[in-house]
């Protein structure tokens, strides 16, 4: 099998030696997506609210150029600055799932690219 590279213009361009996503098999791997607005390559404005629903959004973007929903999503690993944000990382996600949910970890690190409050990776079934 060969990998197929999946991008869009819906979702950040990659700002480095990565793709939006890879497409091997019946496997989609989504690269860690930050608050970045498409259009503008800019953090979004707003508050960890606004953060996670416009990584949620490129995410979601990233899955439909790869012919897929995130419905679909297997495994997400989610990357917070500070787990007192969790609860809302809960509530927001509520929004874009149903049951049964993906597998998921979520773990507190230093910093994120670009000052990031949050990033989230998945993995997603085809």
């Amino acid at each position: 099998m060969s990998k197929v590279v999946i991008e869009t213009p819906a979702a950040p361009a990659a700002i480095g030696t990565y793709s939006q996503a890879v497409r091997h098999g019946n496997t989609l791997y989504l690269s860690g997506q930050i608050p970045l607005v498409p259009s503008s390559m800019e953090i979004v404005s707003g508050d960890i609210r606004d953060q996670v629903t416009r990584v949620f959004e490129n995410l979601k973007a990233v899955a439909e150029a790869g012919g897929a929903t995130l419905q679909q999503a297997l495994k997400l690993t989610i990357y917070v600055v500070d787990l007192a944000h969790f609860p809302i990382v809960n509530e927001v996600m509520a929004s874009y799932f149903t049951p049964p949910y993906p597998a998921r970890a979520t773990v507190q690190v230093a910093a994120l690219p670009r000052g990031a409050l949050v990033e989230i990776d998945a993995i997603v079934g085809l």
